[in-house]
């Protein structure tokens, strides 16, 4: 029960809460920096009385980051979109913003300062999405030298905007597409990634180096969704839809608030998403990655025709 402070960037979302949870758990006491608190009180129920508070924070807004940041021992910043919005946009968001709160932790002296990028972060990527991880992660080193960055493969687990995404559209459209079948994926638990995170903060050794998190085996895009199929009992069929009319597709759905799919997403699914094999791993941080066939089920039943009723035999 070390008491320190933690202030988690982005700690309301999907990953955060699993990391907030840990940490309270860990003894920590955690500051969620968002940037609609109102939005995010039950975060405060994830640990005990008074551990978990709140802050409202932008990571556009240097000084709202030196509010959050102000009196930590700890930062991790989890904050990242998967599609550009407004003022929400790669480079304001990935790059811009991962160096203003790397900038200000440096200031505020704080112990350890944590980033999350993604497994294909690449300068010299087609995808913008891609190029602006590689972007953040020089912002954050040159502000931070000693900061340890993790890159996870995709992120799977109750609340996941994958395997729930592609269950819920068999379930609408009795179909599933594959694009790009056979691009490889190393899909990672949410829980390991939290507790990764708690186990850099919680060892300086950890500080300063470079983490690939990926699950214990990798898979095709089309196995996953082969995975999902029989997991929610739909049966649905697998329909190949040619790389071309995915990219045309993609480019309408590009224009809706929330899309299906992008063209930055289609580029981004025509390379492998996997660990490096000289890369440090979950293993390197006394973390056994846990296989999807383990957790998916526990969720996923909620896409059965039956949810979780089944036909007694």
């Amino acid at each position: 029960m070390s008491g320190e402070l933690v202030t988690v960037f982005g700690g309301s979302g999907f990953i955060g809460r699993t990391l907030v949870q840990r940490l309270a758990k860990a003894g920590y006491r955690v500051r969620v920096a968002v940037r609609r608190p109102n939005s995010a009180l039950d975060v405060k129920t994830l640990g005990d009385l008074g551990q978990v508070h709140l802050a409202q924070a932008n990571v556009r807004n240097k000084p709202s980051i030196e509010a959050a940041i102000n009196g930590a021992d700890h930062v991790v910043n989890l904050v990242g979109v998967l599609f550009e919005s407004g003022k929400q946009s790669f480079g304001k968001i990935h790059d811009e913003g991962a160096g203003l709160v790397a900038e200000v932790a440096a200031a505020a002296n704080v112990k350890s300062l944590v980033h999350m990028s993604a497994i294909g972060a690449d300068d010299g990527s087609n995808s913008k999405y891609a190029k602006s991880k590689a972007a953040g992660e020089k912002a954050v080193l040159k502000n931070f030298p000693n900061a340890s960055i993790i890159r996870p493969s995709v992120v799977f687990g109750a609340d996941d905007n994958f395997f729930n995404k592609f269950a819920a559209m068999a379930k609408s459209f009795r179909m599933l597409p594959v694009i790009c079948g056979d691009t490889k994926f190393q899909t990672v638990y949410v829980g390991n990634v939290a507790d990764a995170i708690v186990s850099i903060i919680s060892d300086e050794d950890h500080a300063g180096k470079i983490y690939e998190l990926g699950g214990p085996k990798a898979y095709s895009f089309r196995e996953l969704l082969e995975m999902v199929n029989k997991v929610t009992e739909q049966n649905v069929p697998l329909i190949t839809i040619p790389i071309q009319m995915a990219y045309f597709q993609a480019f309408f759905f590009g224009m809706l608030p929330n899309p299906m799919v992008t063209i930055d997403q289609m580029r981004l699914l025509e390379k492998d998403n996997v660990v490096s094999d000289d890369a440090l791993k979950l293993s390197d941080l006394g973390v056994e990655a846990t296989p999807p066939e383990a957790i998916i089920p526990n969720y996923l039943f909620l896409h059965r025709p039956k949810g979780q009723f089944r036909t007694v035999q």
